[in-house]
């Protein structure tokens, strides 16, 4: 039987929007999963992290705006909202200090919003971060594709109706492919996914995600206020991540105050599908040494 933390959960409005909460363990520090972009949600980012996480912690997941149980959100979701949402999530679960997990733009929200309010947080795990390099590579080309009028959207209808080139995708991105522990049953989040999106009319990419990119240059580029981290933080990525490089990470990790740095050997990009275990592990042993600081 698969034990899961997603059984059960509590729909919240955050600054006026569906918010879709899952909460598990009773005791500890509590800690914020935040998971990533495009086709991501609370269940399947985290499927196999949260239940572990929730024998030492108190777990709380959501679903990001556009994302999963949280629909419908109007308006732009852009660096500012996020700054105020989870500032107003934080506070209508009362929670004090909180120790945030992100991956890739979970990651990106987090960084922003311990930069922000150190006040609130006790932690932070970046994981393959958004927000972090002042370039990307194909960047003018990944610019304009992205402010093309309504591609975005097209690009959301497109993959409701290809169910094999998510399948694909899915393979291509995950180190083990077809034999990554719950492959189905990602692939089946992933597709609810972008079937939710075309329904909604919502774009591929996060507003978030669309407005850090230049035409030259990154727009959102946290290296350059990472030295005025007051936070504990964790810098990871798998060895195998072609989105977020060993580089930039560093940079990272050097720039914050006592920021650490950590590989996960046989990991791409969401280093919780490919090694949960080993990401709990090194997580845990993060945030218990940063409890005692």
């Amino acid at each position: 039987m698969t034990i899961t933390a997603f059984t059960s959960h509590t729909d919240l409005v955050v600054r006026g929007g569906p918010v879709r909460h899952y909460r598990s363990g009773d005791h500890g520090t509590p800690v914020l999963l935040l998971h990533g972009g495009m086709l991501d949600t609370a269940e399947g980012v985290w499927r196999d992290i949260a239940h572990r996480l929730a024998t030492k912690y108190q777990v709380h997941a959501i679903d990001l705006p556009r994302h999963g149980a949280s629909r419908p959100w109007h308006g732009r979701l852009d660096r500012t909202f996020f700054d105020d949402f989870l500032d107003d999530l934080l506070e209508q679960l009362a929670l004090p200090r909180t120790a945030l997990i992100g991956l890739s733009l979970g990651g990106g929200l987090g960084i922003g919003y311990a930069l922000r309010h150190p006040e609130r947080v006790s932690a932070l795990l970046a994981i393959g971060p958004g927000g972090i390099g002042a370039k990307r590579r194909a960047q003018f080309t990944t610019w304009a594709m992205i402010n093309t009028p309504g591609l975005l959207k097209l690009t959301s209808k497109y993959l409701a109706r290809s169910p094999e080139t998510l399948r694909k995708s899915m393979i291509g991105s995950l180190t083990a492919g077809v034999d990554t522990p719950g492959f189905d049953r990602i692939l089946e989040l992933v597709r609810s996914e972008a079937h939710a999106k075309a329904v909604y009319g919502e774009p591929a990419l996060d507003d978030w995600m669309v407005d850090a990119y230049g035409p030259w240059r990154m727009r959102l580029n946290y290296l350059t206020e990472l030295t005025g981290l007051q936070v504990p933080s964790l810098w990871m990525r798998g060895e195998h991540d072609t989105l977020v490089g060993h580089k930039e990470l560093t940079a990272a990790a050097t720039a914050a105050p006592g920021g650490e740095l950590a590989t996960i050997p046989g990991a791409g990009h969401i280093v919780t599908y490919d090694q949960p275990a080993e990401f709990v592990r090194v997580a845990e042993d993060f945030l218990g040494r940063a409890d005692h600081r």
